[in-house]
């Protein structure tokens, strides 16, 4: 899923968010539970996430009412203001399968739809570029058909123009509409050239230097 803070409330819950995912959650990459997302909900804007989040995955498995329940809940925990459908076009089946289910879902819970595109590269032309850089990371061959980057589209995953991104969302205008909507709820001003740390107690005889060397051993 993704997450924004429309706030300084919504940025410190973020920070709250991805520190405990980092220190508590952490299982293979950082995880959070919904939970501890319901405690720091404040000040938050979630998109319900690409095909690997909960609702599409769901849905690509035929778990109709899994899918429902769990838009239900994000619709109840952070309001329905708060709460978009994401929708996202590449090309893939399972994209498309999975919108023909949220669009109509939008209107039935009362939320807004949002349409999103990744950002592997800047230009179309740099999906060969993407591919070399994917198998050095991976250290696999361009030859090798069972390589990471075998499975993506070829020439999708570029930064669209607002009027490509109009053309692929024909059928639910307002979702492109609403992206502005989301950036202009997103009022956060971060102070630059000011240092912005927690106070730490200490006791007279420890200093804080020791503190933080203890609970970096």
């Amino acid at each position: 899923m993704v997450f924004t803070g429309q706030d300084e409330t919504g940025y410190a819950n973020l920070i709250k968010l991805a520190t405990a995912a980092h220190l508590e959650g952490y299982y293979y990459k950082p995880r959070i539970d919904k939970e501890i997302l319901a405690a720091h909900k404040e000040g938050l804007i979630a998109l319900s996430g690409c095909l690997a989040s909960e609702i599409p995955e769901a849905i690509m498995k035929e778990q109709l009412p899994k899918a429902r329940e769990a838009i239900d809940w994000f619709k109840q925990t952070l309001g329905s203001e708060n709460f978009y459908l994401e929708l996202q076009n590449h090309g893939i089946a399972e994209q498309a399968k999975v919108n023909r289910h949220l669009i109509p879902w939008a209107k039935e819970f009362g939320l807004k739809l949002v349409a999103t595109n990744d950002v592997h590269y800047v230009e179309k032309n740099h999906s060969h570029a993407h591919d070399c850089l994917v198998c050095i990371g991976t250290q696999s061959m361009l030859s090798d058909p069972k390589r990471m980057s075998a499975g993506y589209p070829k020439e999708q995953f570029y930064l669209r123009s607002a009027d490509e991104m109009k053309a692929r969302f024909a059928e639910a205008p307002e979702a492109v509409q609403n992206t502005v909507e989301i950036a202009e709820k997103c009022n956060l001003e971060i102070e630059f050239g000011k240092a912005s740390l927690s106070c730490l107690s200490s006791s007279p005889t420890f200093h804080p230097r020791r503190l933080f060397a203890a609970l970096a051993g």
